[in-house]
């Protein structure tokens, strides 16, 4: 009975996988963007609804809000307000519950899956690196020449780290790259994303795991780099966002304050102005 009882775990969770409802096609043919799409950057979330599962309340309850083409956003909020999940909605990870997300024009609701999360780049919190050379993980299609693979490593300050190694490029890593410290893979992370070149970037708490001086490295290359990309970054340290043009506060999966740094930490009872005074930032009072 002991057995049987650990044992059927195992069914429950086959049947769990079987029920799961298939995501979005892959691509569709009838309405499948150009591929210079995105040119622009411009993004528009229209009362933008959210939940996990249909059974659950809205983790996300109208965002609405627009992004000029370049312009550098901050999302910040409280644990749990939603911050995350927007992220996981303009990817469509989960499917919105209602509104819309227009990039550039186009609804991401309308296209495949492979048509928009390949023109869209993200940094994750927790870097993601495969069994393999340090060259398959920077380039696993393999599309661009070594030149541009040391350029990039040389904006994401990590090009003199690999011309030690003795195999250079062909450094082998270990399964999620172990032999690698998480600001050298978060660091390797940043290298991929700016051989993408993509005209969108997330950042989801990217730099929440690593120390400050790799924290700074990994802005200034993103104000160099990425000036002409669209950021969205989700921050963890305020620090890291203070000088991007707007600043979006999430509550509760509303959005609460949205504007420029400066006019939000002028407001002595606004949510940021209390975030910034926990963090002591005592230079913006």
């Amino acid at each position: 009975m002991s057995d049987m009882e650990s044992n059927i775990v195992a069914v429950e969770r086959i049947s769990e996988y079987s029920e799961i409802k298939n995501e979005a096609p892959w691509s569709i043919a009838e309405t499948k963007p150009k591929s210079t799409w995105p040119s622009k950057g411009e993004v528009l979330f229209k009362d933008l609804k959210l939940r996990y599962r249909a059974e659950l309340d809205l983790v996300l309850k109208g965002l609405t809000f627009s992004v000029k083409s370049g312009e550098k956003i901050g999302i910040v909020g409280r644990t749990g307000a939603g911050k995350s999940s927007l992220t996981l909605g303009l990817f469509r990870i989960i499917e919105s519950a209602g509104g819309s997300i227009t990039i550039d024009g186009v609804r991401i609701d309308r296209i495949g899956l492979h048509d928009l999360r390949t023109k869209l780049t993200i940094i994750p919190q927790d870097p993601v690196l495969f069994s393999g050379t340090l060259r398959t993980n920077l380039d696993p299609f393999d599309e661009h020449t070594d030149d541009a693979l040391w350029s990039a490593l040389e904006h994401a300050h990590l090009a003199s780290f690999v011309k030690e190694l003795p195999k250079q490029l062909l450094h082998d890593c270990s399964e999620d790259g172990q032999n690698l410290s998480v600001g050298q893979k978060q660091l390797v992370c940043l290298a991929r994303a700016l051989l993408r070149s993509s005209k969108i970037l997330v950042l989801d708490e990217a730099t929440a795991a690593i120390d400050l001086e790799t924290d700074e490295l990994i802005q200034n290359t993103i104000r160099e780099e990425f000036k002409d990309c669209t950021v969205f970054t989700i921050a963890h340290r305020l620090n890291t966002v203070m000088d991007y043009d707007r600043i979006l506060v999430v509550d509760d999966g509303l959005i609460v304050e949205f504007d420029t740094p400066s006019t939000l930490l002028s407001n002595t009872e606004g949510i940021l102005f209390a975030m910034a005074q926990d963090a002591g930032i005592v230079r913006y009072h």
